[in-house]
């Protein structure tokens, strides 16, 4: 591969100094192999080749590299340059592979922000699977609401963002994953967790009720009127987690927000309304993702859609 690197200081000549890394390695081959045969030998290449190459290097430089009277004896600018074009190659040679890393998702950085209940119960396996893969790809993941993830995401604050679309928006590329219904949520003491059956809405009516942030699903349907009534409002999940375990009330939560970490609590399906929301993963429409996020998204479409295929 050839590399041109120029710069915009004159020589003595008056002519734009035009550096060739090719020239470079030529250079340091012949000070490393004390002779023009056997550097043209280790690059390849003919012996009048590397001549040529040296003499349009000192034509850049102004200056002579080698001896005349001796092709192979360092002249004192020289012995002054060969250290540093040597360390200047090394350089090189990182930066492409550095470059040639990121650019097959080895290396970088992925911003990703998830609604809570995909961050704790779908990502954990493909965080997994992304980091057996790409060791050194750094990963930042947060949780919030979907309204919270999508503003990021419009702000360019991370990459990639996973949960409900918040509203259709020509400005985000969504991609659905799969569906997750809303159903009832309580303790297994209530007495709606022994009916064993769907439930209908009406027959929350007579039974405490809590309000939570993701009640907004249930928009346009009776439960949603009957919701807006509830004696108590919670935001936090791990409140409202709590007051469920302790059967204050019962809530309507999406199944996937119903966290393996609470045995104690059931979720039962709504007979009516029925209620789902659609999980996907979001990106910018107007921007291209890194390699290294481009690679998480390919993984998250492969492993969550696949999961959800298999359960179904």
């Amino acid at each position: 591969m050839m590399y041109l690197l120029r710069k915009t200081d004159r020589t003595k000549t008056g002519q734009c100094m035009s550096l060739k890394l090719q020239q470079l390695n030529h250079f340091v081959l012949v000070a490393e192999e004390k002779g023009f045969r056997s550097a043209a030998s280790r690059a390849n290449r003919s012996q009048a080749a590397i001549s040529s190459s040296i003499k349009e290097l000192e034509n850049s430089l102004g200056q002579p590299l080698f001896e005349h009277g001796n092709k192979a004896r360092l002249t004192p600018y020289g012995q002054a340059c060969l250290p540093r074009v040597q360390g200047f190659l090394q350089q090189a040679d990182r930066l492409e592979t550095d470059l040639m890393a990121i650019a097959r998702g080895e290396n970088g950085r992925v911003r990703v922000a998830s609604i809570p209940s995909v961050a704790s119960r779908l990502l954990p396996d493909v965080l997994a699977a992304f980091t057996a893969q790409y060791p050194d790809v750094e990963l930042e993941l947060e949780d919030d609401t979907a309204e919270h993830i999508e503003a990021r995401l419009l702000r360019g604050e991370v990459d990639i963002a996973l949960g409900n679309q918040v509203k259709i928006s020509d400005q985000i590329n969504f991609m659905p994953l799969r569906c997750d219904p809303v159903g009832l949520a309580c303790s297994k003491q209530h007495p709606l967790a022994n009916l064993g059956r769907p439930v209908h809405w009406r027959e929350l009516a007579s039974h405490q009720l809590i309000n939570n942030g993701t009640v907004k699903l249930l928009r346009d349907t009776p439960l949603q009127a009957l919701m807006e009534t509830a004696r108590y409002r919670v935001s936090n999940m791990l409140s409202l987690y709590s007051l469920l375990e302790h059967n204050v009330g019962v809530t309507t939560l999406p199944r996937l927000a119903m966290s393996a970490a609470h045995p104690s609590l059931v979720w039962l399906p709504l007979k009516s309304p029925r209620v789902e929301r659609t999980i996907g993963i979001q990106q910018l429409a107007d921007r291209t993702l890194s390699p290294p996020a481009q690679a998480f998204y390919q993984l998250c479409l492969k492993q969550l859609h696949e999961e959800h295929t298999a359960a179904v």
